[in-house]
């Protein structure tokens, strides 16, 4: 069945993609701020000054993708309430660090703002795909 085999492409994409998102958040959180101050001084201010519960919002949305992601490989329609989460997590944790801080004053909009915008484009996107794929019946 040809959506069974697109289905299962397209949810070890968004794994995997979701996984990165682990990834860049475990590296973030734990990254040496003194070190990054010498390269990039903006965001380590950034890194440094967000507020705890932004990191519990970022963990939610990186959590809650990939959780998503593998309800999607198990056909559950689960799945797409998961990535709405993800995707007003990413909403909050970007509409904070873009917002609420001086980092495109430092950056500019398009350096600060572009792979924000990408994220937030393919929390959509997984969200609609997998709201499309309930609708058809292929999740349960």
């Amino acid at each position: 069945m040809p959506t069974s085999r697109s289905l299962t492409i397209i949810g070890i994409i968004l794994l995997l993609w979701n996984l990165m998102g682990v990834m860049a958040f475990v590296t973030q959180h734990g990254m040496d701020l003194d070190q990054l101050a010498r390269t990039d001084p903006a965001t380590a201010r950034t890194f440094a000054a967000m507020p705890p519960w932004l990191w519990i919002v970022y963990g939610i949305a990186v959590g809650a993708g990939v959780l998503g992601a593998i309800l999607l490989l198990m056909r559950r329609a689960l799945a797409a309430t998961l990535f709405l989460v993800s995707l007003i997590a990413v909403l909050v944790q970007f509409g904070y660090t873009l917002g609420m801080t001086d980092l495109i004053a430092h950056k500019g909009l398009m350096v600060a703002a572009g792979f924000p915008a990408f994220i937030i484009l393919v929390a959509i996107v997984q969200l609609i795909y997998t709201r499309s794929m309930v609708a058809k019946g292929a999740l349960r």
